[in-house]
């Protein structure tokens, strides 16, 4: 007691509230704080306590030489265990696993001239084939657990999510989405840029699609942005027949062919208009052309070499931007690789895919800062677009956001039939929802498609106290959904006044739900200027004079929704509130702020 008598008053106050907070909110992670600073500011104490037993491992050098040893033994295992020849899966299909070493070439003509050129590892793969090819590539589909050094996850392909699907699955699934028969293309390949140690930054995947007499005859076009989001492009001949990409005749000229492609081959073109943000020193006006040869020439036996060349056109017919991928070498078959093979081979690439992202950056300042060209902020994607993946709270919310639309189909006093498409979120799949009076009379239902296009939708929706008006907002004025009807949207809203707050099932639903609703706002209009030298053009904000209450969706979670359910709303919809004041809107700055009032509590307790 005399020692707490001694203490200053602010530090006893602290370290009083330091051990019941790590007592009623503590966890795993907190224990580790602890720990790392009770070994920062005890650490001679124990290093004291252990020097004696340090002392029989013997003189520095010689620890630090075994260790090296045995890490470098290990090392080399881990590559012969993950290289072992583990032979493909029963393949009776054409074309087989290759490794294409290519490099990459990107010349900007205007508004300045900037170019630039690095290597880079793509890996082909026949769609449908499963298994391990000499233990450098594999796509396991069925988690039968083998594993090659560069792996392919059919999860992270087209539309997110639905990985039990397979390459084959997603495909036939993505081209009937888009109104086309599947079995026009019998045949498939994909060439993309695999995982490697479970990682990859991918800017886009060809997927060649071959018809029944395996001739080129189509592609899919995947491009990822540096924001996680993506556009599937199928490029095939303008009429409604296939026609194959043949060689020419006896005698054409071939003087223009490129460099890396044999002159027996004709090139699949298409133009096409741009819709995606992928660069931020382009917008999202003009158009595409590719220029792609079939890298499985001839009759899907070839072993490349790659070569595609992608142009981007203004707006106003001006050429912009050439960027073009071709084979540097021939393409290597993993199965006849031999283990110093790979070991070679890993040591020259493994490098490439981790500094993929990071010279992208190099290139963006190079741009901005010594180009000074002028920076086209991000807008929200189209319809026609993936969202980025949803965040920690977003994933939180996006189930009850289902269920409560559901509740709102359902309550409907009007024929209605809702088919609702979720974004961001691996395998969370549409779903329609009916309303009871459809159900009587399903054949004067009225439908609508409620898409939902960035997961941003989720964090932003319950910020309104109004149903109505976040549907109107975020439909017209923030894009960030998109709906077939929405003249139907009256139908769907049901004017509700949530349940009082003395009414909720406990005093911490109080409290939160108070908080929640002293805290509410109308977020923030998503608007942004065209360019970085231009300003935004927003009015300024008004005073929104009829305050703000408990939302419909507030009391829909406080009625219908069980305990867990609720305890994930409220913390989630307070995060967001509390960020807005305190942590600039980000709930990552916030977290972070809790880990620093973390290491001052542990500072506190344990000084």
């Amino acid at each position: 007691m005399a020692v707490t008598l001694d203490m200053p008053v602010h530090t006893a106050v602290l370290r009083t509230t330091a051990i019941p907070y790590y007592w009623i909110f503590g966890s795993l992670g907190d224990v580790v704080v602890l720990t790392a600073w009770l070994l920062w500011t005890r650490g001679d104490l124990i290093l004291g306590l252990l020097k004696g037993q340090l002392e029989i491992l013997g003189s520095e050098w010689l620890s630090r030489a075994a260790i090296i040893a045995v890490a470098s033994l290990a090392f080399v295992e881990y590559v012969r265990h993950r290289s072992r020849p583990a032979e493909l899966s029963a393949w009776n299909g054409p074309a087989q696993p290759l490794l294409f070493p290519c490099r990459t070439t990107h010349t900007r003509f205007f508004p300045k001239r900037h170019s630039f050129s690095y290597s880079y590892l793509l890996v082909g793969v026949p769609v449908g084939w499963t298994g391990v090819a000499g233990g450098m590539i594999s796509n396991d589909t069925h988690n039968t657990g083998g594993k090659g050094w560069y792996s392919i996850d059919a999860a992270d392909y087209l539309e997110r999510g639905s990985g039990h699907l397979g390459l084959r699955g997603k495909l036939d699934a993505y081209l009937e989405s888009q109104g086309i028969d599947a079995s026009k293309y019998p045949h498939a390949y994909l060439v993309t840029a695999a995982k490697f140690l479970g990682y990859h930054f991918n800017p886009v995947s060809f997927w060649y699609l071959y018809s029944a007499d395996k001739r080129l005859a189509a592609t899919i076009l995947e491009v990822n942005n540096t924001f996680d989001e993506r556009r599937m492009y199928f490029l095939a001949p303008n009429d409604d027949s296939i026609e194959p990409i043949e060689a020419p005749e006896n005698g054409a000229a071939t003087d223009d062919l490129p460099a890396h492609q044999p002159h027996n081959s004709k090139p699949l073109r298409k133009t096409w208009p741009k819709d995606f943000h992928v660069s931020p020193f382009n917008s999202r006006k003009g158009a595409y052309s590719l220029i792609a040869h079939d890298p499985l020439l001839p009759s899907m036996e070839g072993r490349g070499p790659i070569d595609s060349t992608i142009n981007l056109v203004s707006s106003k017919d001006k050429a912009k931007l050439v960027a073009r991928i071709f084979s540097e070498g021939d393409a290597v078959d993993p199965t006849n690789m031999t283990f110093f093979h790979k070991l070679r081979f890993l040591a020259g690439w493994w490098w490439v895919g981790f500094v993929t992202f990071p010279r992208i950056v190099k290139e963006a300042a190079a741009l901005f800062f010594q180009r000074k060209l002028h920076v086209w902020y991000r807008p929200e994607p189209l319809k026609t677009s993936v969202g980025r993946h949803a965040d920690e709270v977003e994933r939180q919310l996006e189930p009850l956001f289902r269920r409560y639309l559901k509740h709102l189909v359902e309550q409907s006093p009007e024929p209605l039939v809702v088919r609702y498409v979720p974004s961001g979120i691996a395998d969370a799949y549409p779903e329609t929802m009916v309303s009871s009076k459809s159900q009587a009379a399903p054949n004067v239902a009225a439908e609508m498609e409620f898409k939902v296009l960035t997961p941003a939708f989720y964090s932003r929706f319950v910020y309104y106290a109004h149903d109505f008006e976040a549907m109107f907002c975020e439909l017209n004025e923030n894009q960030t959904i998109w709906v077939s009807n929405p003249e139907l949207l009256p139908k769907l809203v049901i004017k509700k006044q949530p349940p009082p707050l003395h009414q909720t099932a406990s005093y911490l639903d109080y409290g939160y739900f108070t908080a929640i609703r002293r805290l509410r706002q109308q977020p923030e209009r998503i608007e942004r200027p065209l360019t970085s030298n231009q300003t935004s053009s927003a009015t300024l904000s008004k005073e929104d004079i009829r305050g703000f209450r408990l939302s419909s969706m507030d009391g829909y979670v406080l009625t219908h929704e069980d305990t867990g359910a609720r305890h994930m709303y409220r913390t989630s919809v307070l995060k967001l509130f509390v960020a807005d004041r305190i942590a600039m809107g980000s709930v990552d700055i916030l977290r972070l702020e809790h880990w620093l009032l973390k290491l001052l509590l542990a500072w506190v307790a344990l000084s």
